[in-house]
């Protein structure tokens, strides 16, 4: 059978949800098309949706068209839940893009197709309210292929065979050109292989409020539609976890080889722990409907309950691991409890939120006796205080967003950890290793199993990865650091498990407090990648912007009417600037801005010297370490531990790192 997963991406108010409706609609999936400004769409099914009017969180349906069954994702549109969005990209076969006429590419329509080439998910541009003033199509055009890529090409004209737009397509793949100069035209097969491979971008228009042109593009879908052959071992990524209106947690699957059936046994690992649960039912859902099925077949998406420990991102089966996500929240707030809330039950509220939404960055402050998320704007924190209200009767509200920080060392250091109050006992020593920008936490093991046993090594390296280790400038979580152990000891009778907690966690924090006296701890702010287009007059005022805030571009490019400008600048330093450059183009320019990652703080001193961090006087991430004598436990200062330590280390451990150092652990 063909079949095709179909995510739908737009920018806020471009029509994505009027399209779906009017796709299921043309396809008769459902009897009539809902209206987002009615609160009656279908694929809207939340009620803060229909309130507002935007897709929050993704939703599923199929029709079929032309002997091609097609899933159909909504995906959020809104900047705020731009993650969600790229959640879903995992789960696609082809990404329809839809663009307002009136409004055209948008700064999140520039970051979303930036998305999609990361991923290499094929796409199709669907341009709607053509029936409201616009520009024109060949204008249209133009901004397409300028903003998002030079191989947009018009799809009924290529397919009527219009000789500029088959040249132009047959121009991007050597067999094409071929078939291109002995027929002068191209096959729809040609032309679906051709998009399949990301070679050409097809566009389409229509009004999707009128269903005008919804046919050709169901025509469209149904031809890049594929009958493949998946792998025959069962395998599976999860790209969305939900909460039914029961209650019932729903892990959101593609199946990606095999089948999966109800009652089917799944293996995996949570936090570094092993788990094996039962899928209790699969179900198909249509809207906010859904059809329990014994089984689902490798190509397509489906919910299923009785899955706990899964997060979105999670590989099952044979799955591969997902690559790590590019977007990430760059604020971070804090939660203030209504009268009445009780803050412990608001942080496990909180972090059952996170199970849906991994990005969300729930900390607890114990020194300031705070609960702070990781957002990534305003919209965001009016949904999740409503998930709050609903789901636990909790009222809420929010203090001001402060940039979240990360730090790293730009230089090896050892670090030993020891716990030994009376009838307990471990001691760990590791090494902390600088890693590129972007590369996160990485852990590994060095350690022969004849000084420590396998299971207090694998012990100790979910200790390392089950938390943000905070740094020692600000106490911000670290970044972009491979954390090894070296070598450890337990003792027969007085080791507990938590012994091993308490050394892994002191270990670290003793290995960046010598990296801090040493000089090669290093702050890192996240940075926006932008693009600015401002007027020719206006290029001047843009540039001294843009130095002011120590952003980092090239050379200003002609882009038409408009001069372009491209590069990154600390997200510290952007606040309202897009509202800003509306006003001094007169609403001619624009700022798209996308999460680039983490670099060096351009502000280190001031941020440091603002945070006025002591990571001696922050006891719950304690460097120290305590040791045993004369019958009693007492802390010993992390400068003197290293003397201290009952373990060394061979030469030979400190060699560069390899890969088959991690074998341990992913065994």
């Amino acid at each position: 059978m063909r079949q095709a997963v179909v995510g739908l991406l737009a920018h806020v108010d471009a029509g994505k949800t009027t399209l779906a409706e009017a796709m299921l609609h043309r396809a008769g999936a459902i009897r009539t098309a809902g209206r987002v400004d009615r609160g009656n769409s279908h694929l809207d099914t939340n009620a803060m949706e229909r309130e507002r009017g935007i897709t929050i969180f993704s939703s599923a349906a199929a029709l079929d068209w032309s002997g091609a069954h097609l899933m159909l994702v909504d995906a959020p549109g809104h900047v705020d839940f731009s993650a969600e969005a790229e959640r879903t990209i995992a789960a696609l076969d082809l990404a329809l893009v839809v663009v307002g006429a009136g409004d055209g590419v948008q700064g999140h329509t520039e970051t979303l197709w930036d998305l999609l080439e990361r991923h290499g998910t094929p796409a199709i541009v669907f341009v709607s309210k053509c029936d409201l003033e616009n520009p024109g199509r060949a204008v249209l055009m133009k901004e397409l292929q300028a903003r998002l890529s030079p191989a947009c090409i018009d799809l009924a004209a290529l397919l009527a065979g219009d000789p500029a737009a088959t040249e132009d397509a047959a121009a991007t793949d050597e067999t094409a050109l071929d078939e291109y100069l002995d027929c002068s035209a191209l096959s729809p097969a040609t032309v679906a292989r051709l998009v399949r491979a990301r070679r050409i971008h097809p566009v389409l228009f229509g009004a999707a409020l009128k269903e005008e042109g919804v046919d050709e593009l169901l025509g469209a879908l149904a031809l890049l539609a594929e009958e493949r052959t998946w792998p025959e071992e069962f395998a599976a990524r999860v790209w969305r976890i939900s909460r039914s209106d029961r209650g019932e947690r729903l892990a959101w699957l593609k199946v990606t080889g095999g089948v999966l059936r109800a009652k089917m046994v799944l293996e995996g690992t949570d936090r570094g722990e092993p788990w094996t649960e039962k899928v209790n039912e699969v179900r198909l859902y249509q809207g906010a409907s859904y059809q329990t099925v014994a089984e689902v077949p490798a190509g397509q998406i489906c919910a299923v309950t009785g899955l706990t420990h899964v997060l979105p991102g999670s590989s099952l089966g044979a799955e591969p691991a997902g690559e790590r996500p590019s977007l990430a929240p760059v604020l971070s707030y804090q939660v203030i409890p209504g009268e009445g809330v009780d803050t412990t039950a608001l942080v496990r509220a909180l972090r059952e939120l996170a199970d849906e939404d991994p990005l969300l960055g729930v900390t607890w402050h114990e020194q300031l006796q705070e609960v702070h998320v990781q957002l990534m704007g305003e919209v965001q924190q009016d949904v999740i205080a409503e998930l709050l209200r609903e789901r636990y009767g909790m009222e809420v509200t929010f203090g001001p967003g402060g940039i979240l920080y990360r730090e790293t060392v730009t230089e090896a250091v050892e670090g030993v950890g020891h716990f030994e109050p009376l009838r307990h006992y471990a001691e760990v020593r590791l090494l902390l290793e600088p890693l590129p920008r972007g590369a996160g936490v990485v852990l590994g093991t060095r350690c022969s199993e004849d000084d420590l046993d396998r299971n207090w090594q694998r012990l100790i390296l979910t200790h390392l990865g089950e938390r943000d280790h905070a740094g020692v400038l600000t106490g911000a979580p670290l970044t972009d650091a491979r954390i090894t152990l070296l070598a450890g000891r337990a003792h027969a009778k007085h080791t507990e498990g938590g012994d091993f907690r308490q050394a892994t966690y002191r270990a670290v924090r003793q290995a960046l407090m010598t990296a801090r006296e040493q000089g090669s701890c290093e702050l890192l702010e996240p940075w926006y990648r932008f693009r600015l287009a401002v007027p020719a007059e206006r290029v001047g005022r843009a540039l001294a912007d843009l130095t002011r805030m120590a952003a980092v571009f090239g050379a200003p490019l002609d882009a038409g009417e408009l001069s372009r400008i491209e590069g990154e600048v600390p997200a510290s330093e952007v606040g309202s600037y897009a509202l800003e450059v509306a006003r001094y183009t007169s609403g001619r320019g624009r700022l798209s801005l996308e999460f680039a990652g983490y670099w060096p703080c351009h502000n280190a001193e001031e941020v440091i010297e603002a945070a006025a961090y002591n990571p001696e006087a922050d006891l719950p991430n304690t460097p120290d370490s305590v040791f045993c004598s004369h019958g009693a436990g007492h802390t010993v200062p992390w400068q003197d531990v290293p003397a201290r330590a009952h373990t060394t280390v061979d030469p030979t451990r400190l060699r560069p790192w390899r890969e088959a150092d991690a074998a341990l652990f992913s065994r």
